[in-house]
């Protein structure tokens, strides 16, 4: 018997008894419907978790700063640590070298007041290596962004205008919406900026003294990234080392403490090539004595939630999909009981047992792929059902909007896949019987 025999007799046989066929087909639709979409929720949760926590940041990007507490060491003085483990030049040229990463920058933060006019803001200013802010997604709406030559050159979040005021009005300096109008032009407007606090404001019994400002130029202003970036402003951090440095000095000869010193950081960033990475990186820092911190840590652990979930959906789908396994053995056993003469009669023709066997294995084969392609079928008109219905209920509750079901294609390949094989060992058994059918009682069965 030929390759298209087997099959040519093989559809001739489902079609002969098409209602118990399509009942059978019916149960594997079901059954392989049920497993993807159960697992589709849980592959759902895991890109809506990705969308969400890349809102808040780059998944590639590790924060490392000094307070690193390796196990067992007990309540170590924070201040002991931090001395111990300061991040030097030399330490980021170190962790520059790990294989994997990407672009790495030291970060120095100092409050500072800035003064536009009669309005005034606290802002955190960030100092941060120019060269490497392309690499850790810092993209301008207006202007550009740093460069090596910069100075007085600063990079505005887009929220800035925000923190401005009037410190002579009575309003509450918080009571803005989003939607009011900027009380100044960031990109235009004259900058003033100090590292005292008092400069721009006047105080009962302040001193004569004109607190030490910089005239600064607005160089960007960023795009919003729903992140602490739309709050801060940037600078480059040589000419920041340097201003510190000055106002260190001139406190120390008034009589002050003298400042914070300048000849390391508190804080780090790493930007990593590949995501899969983040967590040897983080552990090669950690051997290094400083902490890690990256939005791959939380993606890591609701991962690990998902996939949890995803085994309870896919087992209470694998559930229906067994169900449909036992229909399909019901039903070649059935055919053999109504097929016995037709079986003999092929065994007296010479027809060999190899070939019986492919012929129910076809059959049965034949109904878990058709099954599993409706079955996919429907899973994807199920999922689009989902994510209309679902995310528009649930994003009209405040809760993750992205989406609730995806299915890839690998997934619905191996559906396919996984259903044909389903039909296959199904009827493995009736095709093992009805290979031992003897061909002379068969012939005189009735």
């Amino acid at each position: 018997m030929t390759s298209s025999d087997l099959v040519r007799m093989g559809l001739r046989n489902l079609w002969r008894r098409k209602l118990r066929s399509i009942l059978t087909i019916l149960g594997v639709v079901i059954g392989t419907a049920a497993i993807v979409v159960m697992v589709s929720l849980g592959i759902g949760m895991n890109e809506s978790f990705k969308s969400q926590l890349s809102q808040m940041g780059s998944l590639n990007v590790i924060n490392v700063n000094t307070y690193y507490f390796p196990e067992g060491d007990g309540m170590i003085a924070i201040s002991s640590r931090r001395e111990q483990n300061k991040i030097t030049d030399d330490v980021i040229a170190q962790i520059a070298s790990i294989d994997g990463v990407e672009a790495v920058t030291p970060l120095l933060n100092s409050n500072v007041k800035f003064v536009s006019g009669r309005y005034v803001a606290y802002i955190t200013l960030v100092g941060i290596d120019p060269d490497t802010m392309e690499a850790f997604d810092f993209k301008v709406e207006q202007g550009r962004l740093l460069t090596n030559e910069d100075k007085v050159d600063i990079v505005f979040g887009c929220d800035i205008h925000r923190q401005f005021w009037n410190p002579r009005s009575r309003m509450n300096r918080w009571m803005y919406s989003m939607d009011d109008e900027p009380v100044i032009d960031i990109m235009n407007s004259r900058l003033d900026m100090s590292f005292d606090m008092s400069f721009g404001e006047k105080y009962p019994g302040q001193s004569g003294r004109r607190p030490k400002s910089y005239r600064v130029n607005a160089a960007g202003l960023l795009v919003r990234s729903n992140n602490e970036k739309d709050w801060q402003a940037y600078i480059n951090i040589h000419y920041l080392k340097q201003l510190l440095e000055q106002n260190r000095r001139e406190q120390g000869n008034q009589g002050g403490r003298g400042g914070s010193s300048t000849d390391g950081y508190e804080e780090a960033m790493v930007k990593v090539k590949d995501i899969k990475d983040v967590e040897r990186i983080s552990k090669a820092i950690n051997d290094m004595g400083y902490g890690t911190y990256s939005l791959a840590d939380i993606l890591k652990s609701m991962q690990e939630t998902s996939k949890t979930l995803q085994t309870v959906l896919g087992g209470i789908g694998a559930i229906s999909l067994l169900i449909a396994a036992i229909g399909i053995t019901n039903t070649m056993i059935m055919s053999i009981y109504e097929r016995t003469r037709e079986i003999g009669i092929m065994k007296v023709l010479g027809c060999v047992i190899g070939d019986i066997r492919r012929l129910f294995l076809f059959e049965a084969g034949m109904i878990g792929t058709i099954g599993g392609l409706v079955g996919i079928g429907l899973s994807y008109g199920a999922s689009y059902v989902l994510n209309k219905v679902g995310v528009s209920i649930m994003g009209r509750y405040g809760g993750p909007a992205d989406y609730i079901s995806v299915i890839p294609v690998w997934l619905a390949v191996a559906a396919i896949i996984f259903a044909t094989a389903v039909g296959i060992v199904s009827g493995f058994y009736p095709a093992l019987r009805a290979t031992k059918i003897s061909a002379l009682e068969a012939i005189r069965t009735e």
